[in-house]
């Protein structure tokens, strides 16, 4: 049996800055780009939270939500540095730590003798470090695997700790709504709730094949995440090769226009993701994706160290007149390498994908 940890900062570009400047704590902060140059949201502290602000939203309609938001760009360097002075306090206690971004990350924590082998104990070790010597503080999740982990870390945010010990997780998952379910987004959301299903225990009366008729191979995953089952192990050395978003639509475009006309915030959104992912550095292709009404699906990409919005506009184009017919799914993205040295370790999947988002 795995004892894993999920750790994610809280707010945690937002929260560096609150650190340097105190007087920043108590209003509205938010770190991106400006409205004026269509600039997007990174991050946000809990109390423009409050107003509905959150991060991939363009700055201008978070100035709208919350008149009063402070938006301050973002330090880069300054976030890498308590960045690597977090994970060298991970590394620590496991070897096997899997960085998801710069503040975020998966440990496992099975085999380790400090603090009795106990995972609890360890992260509320970790997290008492962390805001010692980083100053911020961090919400930790502890289980036998990844996806019940990251789910508990988000549980008592911000500055929490929830544990769910494996005789526990069969009804701790049971309980849960089904858009809490990695990939389940509105409009699949939409979907199960139309079919009656509104929880975890809604979704364990279906048979497998019948989550395979409605959900394609995606239905192998809900078959298994709604029971709490999930295998993957915690991987120090692994890359991400791409960041991305997505959208599926509620009612498919049906021209290359209506299309276009979603690119430009879109591609904020990407900005967004990239530059959290602290990839900017690191781009050697751009791609366009997209899934027709048919369900046939193609990508193009081209070579591109920036996102450029031209050169997605052709892409799309590109992608579009292979199949020109209605769209159900579009998607924008960066496939990413090493450069001026090794290439950060980033997440196992789509930290970077929006799924079902219209």
């Amino acid at each position: 049996m795995r004892k894993i940890i999920h750790c994610d900062c809280d707010c945690f570009y937002a929260s560096i800055e609150m650190r340097d400047d105190p007087s920043l704590r108590g209003r509205p902060l938010a770190v991106g780009g400006r409205p004026e140059t269509r600039g997007v949201v990174a991050t946000c502290n809990y109390e423009a939270r409050k107003y509905g602000v959150h991060s991939a939203m363009s700055s201008a309609r978070a100035l709208r939500l919350c008149p009063d938001l402070l938006i301050i760009p973002p330090a880069m360097d300054k976030y890498r540095t308590a960045s690597a002075q977090i994970m060298a306090i991970y590394r620590d206690y496991t070897e096997l730590v899997e960085p998801l971004s710069l503040d975020e990350a998966y440990l496992d924590v099975s085999g380790t003798d400090r603090l009795q082998g106990s995972a609890t104990l360890i992260a509320n070790e970790i997290r008492r470090r962390v805001a010692q010597t980083v100053g911020i503080t961090v919400s930790a999740g502890v289980a036998p695997n990844k996806f019940v982990a990251k789910i508990a870390s988000d549980w008592n945010k911000p500055d929490g700790l929830f544990v769910v010990p494996p005789r526990d997780v069969d009804a701790f998952v049971a309980a849960l709504p089904v858009s809490k379910l990695h990939g389940v987004g509105k409009v699949t959301g939409a979907r199960l709730k139309a079919l009656g299903v509104d929880t975890c225990a809604d979704l364990r009366t279906w048979e497998l094949e019948r989550l395979r008729e409605h959900f394609g191979v995606f239905g192998e995953r809900l078959h298994d995440l709604c029971r709490g089952i999930d295998h993957r192990e915690v991987s120090p050395t692994r890359e991400r090769k791409s960041v991305s978003v997505e959208q599926t639509f509620a009612t498919d475009l049906p021209t290359l226009d209506a299309c276009q006309e979603l690119l430009r915030g879109m591609l904020d959104q990407l900005d967004a993701r990239v530059r959290r992912a602290d990839a900017q550095n690191h781009i050697q292709k751009l791609f366009v994706k997209l899934r027709f009404s048919d369900f046939n699906r193609t990508t193009a990409e081209g070579v591109g160290a920036a996102l450029d919005e031209e050169q997605y506009r052709i892409l799309l184009t590109t992608a579009f007149r292979r199949n020109p017919r209605a769209v159900r799914l579009m998607g924008l993205g960066v496939r990413l390498g090493a450069a001026d040295g090794q290439l950060a370790l980033f997440g196992d999947q789509p930290a970077a994908s929006e799924r079902d988002t219209v």
